[in-house]
């Protein structure tokens, strides 16, 4: 079993938690039972907390995608976008499901729309909740179980249940059931997935309340306008966690950073970029947060070179995601310059090519993808997908 301290990182507080291929041995049986498995992601680290594989167990049976956390979402996001890009990307990942909710466990925007789908589709199954650590899925129950009280006099007793919070040492914890239907069938709540490519799997406990947002994301642009210095030659530090450094870029690149507020943003020409982080890694740049922990921290050892192209001058090109922490959108700034000599280098790098170095922790994983369409300007950009109907019919759809 993962716990919460020693060599697996931060996760705080007596959680303990399993990896993914013990939850794979746990739930195995579910292969040969009819089961209806409830799949929890967190919007704001979409691809690092996205469980793999959970066909190996889940066999044939149905699966429902719940997207939590959409509150955090920037200010003016349009959810039908959201929902479309969800559906894209669950699509590429050739997972099969009935369909996705978009939730809130705070606002509770979207729970009612689970409910009534794993009411119609349980049909005598059990119905199995799973996520990896930190997904909000202990939020989601309780916010489940809230909602059906007040129909289902079942779960309104159910509210008393405190979700997985601590085992006996040198256990694997296994799925905990819950009477919660009063039409038949349990609700289990599987133990969190401890995923080694996140960021909670490298950092101090202490410092682990800095990765999670408490209110909306709020962009932070580097440059902030077009006025202000290119990037090229430059390195971005998030906190202690990340350096990106711009190596060639259009002069009216931006990066866009989505993620805690507690995490500063700071820039350094790359020429003085080591030595900055040798200094500050601990007091400006954190986490970790302290000289103590800075002296037992791994650095930024995983590095990947990006060469990224915008298609399109109006959208965004992509997102560089980072596991357990939040994304990066580049974007194109602003019109084309009037600067001749910008207008020089842009004609040399007609190809609109950019090349970045990321910097991360080992084993934190890079996610390069699609741009999430947050914001009140991602409505403008964003493109649904175009498709027949009969990909339309088989396509799953989503709801908030």
């Amino acid at each position: 079993m993962i716990t919460a301290v020693g060599g697996h990182g931060g996760y705080p507080g007596g959680k303990q938690f399993v990896s993914a291929d013990q939850l794979r041995d746990k739930l195995s049986y579910l292969r040969h039972e009819k089961a209806l498995i409830i799949k929890l992601v967190d919007i704001v680290d979409f691809n690092g907390s996205f469980l793999a594989r959970v066909r190996d167990f889940a066999g044939a049976n149905p699966i429902i995608l719940v997207i939590t956390k959409v509150d955090l979402l920037p200010r003016d996001t349009d959810l039908n976008c959201i929902g479309d890009w969800v559906v894209e990307a669950v699509v590429k990942k050739k997972l099969n499901v009935l369909s996705v909710h978009l939730t809130s466990s705070k606002s509770l925007v979207g729970v009612t729309g689970v409910i009534s789908e794993i009411q119609q589709e349980k049909k005598g199954r059990d119905v199995y909740i799973l996520g990896s650590a930190n997904v909000g899925k202990s939020a989601f129950i309780s916010a489940m179980l809230r909602t059906m009280a007040y129909k289902d006099p079942v779960a309104a007793a159910a509210q008393k249940y405190k979700p997985i919070q601590s085992a006996v040492p040198g256990t694997t914890l296994g799925p905990i059931q819950i009477e919660a239907f009063l039409g038949g069938g349990k609700l289990y709540d599987t133990p969190g997935v401890h995923l080694h490519h996140r960021q909670a799997a490298v950092i101090h406990a202490d410092d682990l309340p800095s990765l999670a947002p408490q209110s909306r994301l709020r962009a932070r642009c580097f440059p902030a306008n077009d006025t202000d210095v290119g990037l090229s030659g430059n390195s971005l530090f998030w906190g202690g966690l990340v350096r990106i450094d711009v190596v060639k870029a259009l002069p009216r690149t931006r990066l866009t950073f989505y993620g805690p507020k507690k995490l500063k943003i700071n820039m350094v020409p790359t020429t003085e970029a080591d030595e900055f982080y040798e200094r500050e890694v601990g007091v400006t740049l954190t986490p970790p947060a302290g000289k103590e922990k800075a002296e037992g921290w791994v650095g930024l050892q995983g590095v990947r070179e990006l060469q990224i192209k915008y298609e399109e001058s109006d959208r965004p090109a992509c997102d560089i995601a980072i596991s357990g922490l939040g994304w990066v959108a580049v974007e194109p700034l602003g019109v084309p310059s009037s600067n001749p000599d910008e207008s020089a280098e842009e004609e040399d790098n007609e190809s609109g090519e950019l090349h970045l170095r990321v910097h991360v922790p080992k084993p934190v994983e890079i996610f390069v993808r699609p741009p999430l369409p947050v914001g009140k300007a991602a409505s403008q950009w964003y493109r649904y997908q175009e498709l027949t109907e009969e990909e339309e019919e088989l396509r799953p759809k989503w709801h908030y």
